[in-house]
Order: structure tokens, then sequence, then C-alpha cells
């Protein structure tokens, strides 16, 4: 019996009857330094406002940019729940708005290695976060790395974060175009939309949107769809420094309302498009039985 097998045959022994499954968002960018943190960390708070438990998994290896946000840093992460025993809740973090915050460490890579007990605890402790999130939200490294596109093909939904800058249109296209290649890239099964971020406005953001349709369209062939814009905001920049989200901070700031505005229809789209939710030890498990 394959991995992949063993896998399915944990999840389906370990999962309750009639469980309602989180649904599971990745953030995602070309390149660094384009709000990609932000939008994952804003969008939580706004999600939070909305009545949803939300918890973000900072996947991110490396760069410790979600704990910095919430100014708060983590006693454990997602490592020693897989190799030291930990309980779940022990390397759950609580931030502004009571949104949950686990760090993922940087031995995930290692985890198709596992033995079947190994496998049998960390998908029955990553099951328990169905019940305590309604959404899960990955906030993934930057660019073409192999960690982050394993974390792209489990996920059912990606939000592609990504500026006017031409830098940022190419690497949000280079990005595509690797997951476009992947193996295990189901298109039928994936919603990617992209948000337009460090913009002056919706002419600008449509604009920047038109010029990453055209060319995924015409090499690419991969469903895309735009989502909305973040603008130029000096109070998100304030907030940052004072490291609390802008939702938070000044919840009436362009930025704020601007990230008000796409959880909203993110929650509708829900409501109004089937989104399947694999939940959050489905979603690992398809980055574990990777080989």
């Amino acid at each position: 019996m394959d991995q992949a097998e063993q896998l399915r045959r944990i999840i389906k022994g370990s999962a309750p009857p009639k469980r309602t499954l989180a649904r599971v968002i990745t953030v995602t960018s070309g390149k660094g330094g384009v709000g990609k943190s932000n939008t994952a960390i804003n969008l939580a708070v706004q999600f939070r406002k909305m009545g949803q438990k939300v918890i973000i998994l900072d996947a991110d290896f490396g760069l410790a940019n979600i704990e910095i946000m919430f100014g708060a840093v983590p006693k454990h992460n997602l490592c020693d729940l897989i190799y030291k025993g930990k309980d779940l809740k022990d390397i759950i973090t609580w931030g502004p708005m009571e949104v949950g915050f686990i760090s993922g460490g940087s031995g995930i890579a290692g985890m198709s290695n596992l033995s079947r007990d190994d496998l049998t605890y960390i998908i029955d402790n990553l099951a328990q976060l169905d019940e305590l999130a309604d959404t899960i939200i990955v906030d993934t490294g930057a660019g073409i790395a192999e960690a982050v596109l394993e974390f792209l093909v489990a996920s059912g939904e990606i939000l592609l974060v990504t500026t006017p800058e031409p830098t940022s249109i190419t690497d949000s296209y280079s990005l595509l175009k690797a997951l476009n290649r992947h193996p295990r890239y189901k298109p039928d099964e994936t919603q990617i939309r992209v948000v337009a971020n460090k913009v002056t406005g919706e002419t600008e953001a449509q604009a920047l949107y038109a010029k990453l349709e055209t060319v995924v369209e015409r090499y690419l062939k991969m469903p895309i769809s735009y989502l909305g814009m973040i603008p130029q905001d000096q109070m998100l920049a304030k907030a940052v420094m004072q490291q609390m989200p802008v939702s938070v901070d000044n919840p009436r700031a362009r930025s704020a309302m601007a990230y008000e505005e796409l959880a909203a229809r993110l929650i509708n789209k829900e409501g109004n498009k089937t989104v399947k939710r694999r939940g959050m030890a489905a979603f690992f498990a398809h980055i574990m039985s990777k080989r």
C-alpha cells in the first residue's frame, strides 16, 4: 500500500461523520514585498468581523511576517506537533480579534517520510482545526520554490497578490506557469483569484489584471479571475509599523475598507458558487503524499 492510499484510509477512519470541513484559502505571490502577508492577516480580521472563526497558517518558512504583524512570538510551531508530540492547542497563538495563528516552522518538507503512526497522529490533530475554524488562511512563501507549489496544488482556492510593478506581474506569470506545469495541479478543482495591491484605484487595478490575464490566456490557458484591489494607503504602512493589522488599527482607512470588500466578496462567492471544502487534514495529506 503506498503512502497516498494510507493517508486516504487514515483520514476516512479519523473523520467523524458529518463533520463540517474548514474552508482553506491559500494566499501567495510571485515575489516578495507585494503585501501578501498583509492581505492574509487583514482578510482574517475581516472574516472575524463577519462572525467567522479564522486560523492563519504561516507557511512562509524563514520569515516571520505574520507573527511580526501580530506583535506576538509563538512558543511552538507546526513542526513541534509533527516531531515533538505537542498538542494542537499548544501550537496556536491567538492574536488581534481572536484570530488564531500557527507558525509553520521549517520541517514540513520531511513529512512525506513519516511513519504510519506519525501520520495518524498528525491527521487526527489537524482534523481538529476543522472544528476550531470556519476558514483557514495559508500564507505561503513568495516565488516558485517547491514548498510553495506544494501548498498551491493542495489548495482549492488561491489568492494571487500582485502589484503594478512590471517585475511583480512577470513573477506572477512565472508562478502561474510553474503551477500549470505541476503534475498534480488540477485546474478544474482550483479557483485562482487575483488581488491587485498598491494601486491608485480600480482603473489601475483592472488594467493590471488585464495585462496578466492576457498573457495567461494566450500562453497558459489557465482559468483565473479578478477578485478586487487594495489601494496605496499610508494608514496601512503606519499600522504595520505599530505591529497591528490596519483593519484593527484604523477600520475606516481606505485599505481596511478594501479588505472588508474583498472578504465580503469571498463570503458571497462561497454562497453563490460551489466551493469545495477539503478541510485541513486532507490539505496536508495532499502535501504529505507527494512522494
